[in-house]
């Protein structure tokens, strides 16, 4: 697997014969935020392929000691916009779900969470669905000001928990889910030595289909062998190889209608 790996890395140096063409066999490549030690690396990696993804945004501890959203990756931010990728909530403290709070009535209107972002100690609170979107839409606040746009009508659950009272209370204020496929699990924050890159890249070559919604972070803490761009420039070119192509939530079926609201 490492001799495939570095196989694919060299045939990498050529730009995927994709770049420009139309997009009809679509995957969905999204980013989490995380310790942002390679998000420039993956930022390159997208405009090589020219590839356009969706990027789920909350304040994290980044590895400069500063957070995702700090004024030192404002521009950061705004260049990934002018290169027409699409940007969703994944809530400002990186709040995941862990169960529901039924009042007497059986209404569910409070939710526990634990509050867990990178090297930071979990704490676990209880969020109002008020205080959940206000979470929300803090990131669309902070995203506008960086950038001067709007942030998409989308959010991603940290961790992918919900439940049904989450996304209701989600979609109340705006809000729509982004999950991801199950071939689109890319495996970057498993542990690297049971899943090494090069097996993470076999198997979403094997696996990923048109259609599937991809899921990777923007540097994980605790994975000693970072995931990109080792297995993000092979994989993108490798499904370009197989006739699939790179674009952002806003041409999905399911979420195009979103971006059409007032």
């Amino acid at each position: 697997m490492k001799a495939r790996l570095l196989a694919l890395a060299a045939a990498c140096a050529v730009v995927s014969p994709w770049a420009g063409a139309a997009c009809d066999k679509p995957v969905y490549l999204t980013f989490d935020t995380g310790h942002m030690g390679v998000a420039p690396l993956i930022a390159q990696t997208l405009k090589k392929h020219d590839a356009r993804a969706t990027f789920f945004l909350a304040s994290e501890p980044t590895q400069t000691g500063g957070t995702t959203l700090d004024a030192t990756w404002a521009p950061w931010w705004r260049e990934r916009v002018a290169e027409g990728h699409d940007f969703g909530s994944h809530t400002w403290d990186h709040d995941i779900w862990l169960a529901d709070l039924p009042e007497a009535d059986g209404r569910v209107t409070r939710f526990r969470v634990r509050t867990q972002a990178g090297v930071q100690k979990p704490v676990v609170r209880e969020l109002t669905a008020e205080q959940y979107c206000a979470s929300l839409k803090q990131v669309g606040e902070r995203f506008t000001a960086m950038t001067g746009k709007p942030l998409a009508p989308l959010f991603r659950a940290p961790g992918g928990r919900t439940s049904p009272a989450l996304l209701a209370a989600a979609q109340a204020c705006g809000f729509t889910h982004v999950g991801w496929s199950r071939a689109g699990f890319l495996g970057d924050e498993l542990n690297s030595q049971a899943h090494p890159n090069a097996q993470l890249l076999e198997k979403a070559l094997r696996d990923v289909r048109p259609g599937d919604i991809l899921m990777a972070h923007l540097g994980i803490w605790d994975r000693q062998d970072p995931w990109a761009p080792a297995v993000l420039d092979p994989l993108l070119h490798g499904l370009s190889q197989r006739g699939l192509c790179f674009a952002p939530l806003r041409e999905h079926p399911r979420y195009a209608r979103w971006f059409k609201k007032p």
